[in-house]
């Protein structure tokens, strides 16, 4: 691949005077080169510190600093405030910021964040317990269903999929379960919920409260129908993809099928205009270049066969930051339906 030096001589700004922030190091033109990165606790934490090592192992430049942030909505309010220039979270709650909706929809934002890369998927399918006569999703109407805890994105996500048509009328016919993920397994294995969602990243690990699921009653595969393959294609806040069971299992469980259909929760990082350009450009080159070590530290991190792959959950809604924007053009990986940035 032919790569250039990441400074490549654009008119990049300088920081907003973020509130705590110190100066790190400057490009050539005397941008400011440091990155603080909103990052929600958890696996979201593990994915962000992993590129961080990285940043610090690998460039002479960047200052990169993690910094904790309630989740991906309260990321995205926290960059409107200003208080971060990069943040970790999701196409769902980027698209309802964009379009005044959700929890949009009565509090917006005055500023949604450019788009730099995908991090991760959060990959989502149903399972039932054994027993309920629940085989496929349709089988779901008058059950008692956990979307996973109230505040979860891929609740969120799940839900937004469910609830269009030609699914709708399914889900209006569910009985969905509001509990945390800490009492939900107890609840499943005493028959108070019938079927959940199961979810992680495709092969590396699944969400603890589904693993505990798994590991104390039988459940199965709840197959799709082509109405819900359908809503999950042409919802714009999640990807879909298939997955080879055997590849990602749940545990030592037989779940009764050979793959499994899902809806992904597509998590990326984004940046604010005050990102410098070289900045975000010298982060998109560490995270190509040393992909492998940073799946070393963290799995869950996604593996770029190529660098068109970094931009697999891009969509024309979301600008691109201009640093991203010429890293994959310098790389031959632009996309001509996306937009650059632009701070006019």
């Amino acid at each position: 691949m032919n790569r250039r030096e990441f400074l490549y001589g654009s008119a990049a700004v300088g920081a907003l005077g973020l509130a705590g922030c110190t100066s790190g190091g400057s490009g050539d033109d005397g941008s400011d080169m440091t990155l603080r990165v909103g990052t929600s606790a958890g696996e979201t934490k593990n994915v962000g510190l992993a590129v961080e090592q990285a940043a610090s192992n690998h460039s002479d430049s960047l200052d990169y600093s993690t910094v904790e942030s309630p989740g991906y909505i309260g990321t995205i309010r926290r960059m409107a405030q200003g208080q971060f220039n990069s943040g970790i979270t999701d196409n769902n709650s980027l698209l309802k910021a964009v379009d005044g909706r959700g929890t949009f929809e009565e509090q917006g934002v005055d500023s949604v964040p450019w788009y730099g890369f995908y991090a991760f998927p959060y990959s989502i399918y149903i399972v039932a317990r054994d027993g309920t006569d629940i085989e496929t999703f349709d089988d779901l109407a008058g059950k008692n269903v956990y979307p996973a805890e109230p505040g979860y994105s891929t609740r969120a996500t799940t839900l937004d999929v469910w609830a269009q048509d030609p699914t709708a009328d399914v889900y209006d016919q569910m009985n969905i379960v509001d509990l945390s993920v800490e009492d939900a397994p107890g609840a499943m294995e005493e028959g108070e919920i019938d079927a959940c969602i199961a979810y992680g990243t495709p092969g590396v690990s699944y969400t603890g409260f589904v693993t505990q699921i798994a590991s104390r009653i039988d459940v199965h595969y709840v197959e799709p129908t082509d109405a819900l393959i359908e809503s999950a294609e042409n919802y714009g806040g999640a990807g879909t993809s298939t997955t080879p069971y055997s590849e990602w299992t749940l545990g030592n469980a037989d779940i009764g099928t050979d793959e499994v259909f899902t809806w992904n929760l597509e998590v990326n990082y984004t940046f604010n205009p005050s990102a410098s350009d070289d900045a975000v450009y010298e982060l998109c080159r560490v995270v190509e270049e040393n992909n492998q070590s940073i799946n070393d530290t963290e799995p869950q991190f996604n593996n770029f066969e190529s660098t068109s792959d970094m931009l697999a959950s891009a969509r024309e809604q979301l600008p691109v930051h201009p640093g991203a924007a010429q890293y994959y053009k310098d790389n031959d990986a632009w996309d001509d339906s996306l937009t650059e940035a632009s701070r006019d």
